[in-house]
């Protein structure tokens, strides 16, 4: 199953299908709602998009955070597409994706159900645990 991983163009078609599966896979279960008015605060920033077969199967968004680092934010994989590869995928793009611009560091508050993951492609926890939209994260970074 070839995944093809793409930068897309905010506000675009891709883009809203994008915000579609962050807020199923990543807003609603925690009963969270989508805030229309965040979106267009959104227009700065970089939007990663993963596709099987022509169907979004993930995205992530990378915002630049300081001159020589990015964040890494909203990580999102379709539920039927979890653990084949997606999430690296997006991933080892993104890291691709900053060096070729400059950037030195990706940083990223994770799930603490994410951490496992991160921690095998080379990201490192920072500080202590803490809890944000009602769940626990950590803080992780890898110097790319």
């Amino acid at each position: 199953m070839p995944l093809h991983v793409q930068l897309i163009e905010h506000n675009s078609p891709a883009y809203h299908d994008t915000v579609k599966l962050r807020d199923e896979i990543l807003r609603k279960p925690l009963g969270l709602n989508l805030d229309p008015g965040e979106l267009d605060k959104e227009s700065s920033l970089f939007h990663i998009a993963c596709y099987i077969d022509k169907g979004l199967a993930g995205c992530l968004i990378l915002q630049p955070d300081g001159s020589d680092s990015l964040k890494m934010r909203q990580v999102a994989v379709s539920q039927k597409h979890q653990g084949t590869g997606v999430g690296r995928a997006m991933v080892e793009f993104s890291e691709q994706f900053a060096r070729e611009r400059g950037f030195k560091r990706i940083t990223m508050h994770a799930r603490d159900t994410a951490v496992p993951f991160y921690l095998k492609l080379g990201y490192s926890i920072e500080g202590e645990p803490f809890e944000e939209v009602t769940i626990p994260h950590r803080s992780m970074f890898k110097s790319i």
